[in-house]
């Protein structure tokens, strides 16, 4: 079932006793039925309140799982990455083209610039990757995964080696190089999981790696 619609029929399940009071209520508009209809927009009002409440929780938790947290990961700790590291939360349980075995990762081209220095690496985000299945030994999956990481150090090098060719430190120039490498890298992500079919496809997968030799 579509999450909108999941989330639509909880919020109507949640207040469907509120709305049939008020209906009652409002049916009869008697006199002595204003005290009543007062107490029940009381009751509305905070319920709301902690529904706001509870959406910004589990929102936040979808993004980052605090509750579990791993700070993110540079690439020289590529090799150790396991499942183990896919931290984050996932609450709405759903398939990817009904296949029930996949996972998602977060990656970034992260920069640091100062006044006559700058700084450029990736990053893999274990609090916002999830696995679908914590005790899946897909290695296949696991390898894909991770070369999405591999692609995200790729352009943070391409980036660092196109700042390093400039002939002059300008700061302005540097952002725009490492703007259109950060689109370049998100292209290729999408171009990635397109031309593997997010891992299903074997054979695609093994001639894109071909592409991603990181040194």
């Amino acid at each position: 079932m579509n999450e909108k619609l999941i989330i639509i029929l909880i919020v109507l399940i949640y207040f469907s006793p509120v709305f049939y009071q008020l209906f009652i209520l409002l049916k009869e508009r008697k006199e002595e039925n204003k005290k009543l209809l007062k107490k029940l927009f009381i009751f509305t009002k905070y319920s709301f309140l902690i529904l706001i409440l509870t959406s910004i929780v589990l929102g936040t938790l979808s993004h980052t799982n605090f509750l579990d947290y791993e700070k993110p990961i540079t690439f020289d700790k590529y090799d150790h990455i396991t499942f183990q590291n896919f931290r984050g939360l996932d609450f709405f349980k759903k398939s990817l083209y009904g296949n029930e075995r996949f996972a998602y990762v977060v990656t970034s081209i992260d920069s640091d610039i100062e006044d006559n220095s700058v700084t450029v690496k990736s990053l893999f985000y274990p609090s916002r990757s999830f696995v679908y299945k914590k005790n899946t030994n897909s290695k296949e999956l696991l390898t894909h995964e991770k070369y999405h990481i591999k692609i995200t150090e790729l352009f943070a090098r391409k980036a660092k080696e196109k700042i390093s060719n400039l002939s002059i430190f300008d700061k302005n120039k540097i952002e725009g190089i490492i703007s259109d490498i950060k689109i370049q890298e998100r292209a290729f992500q999408k171009e990635y999981d397109y031309n593997t079919f997010h891992s299903n496809l074997l054979s695609k997968q093994k001639n894109t790696r071909k592409k991603l030799i990181v040194y």
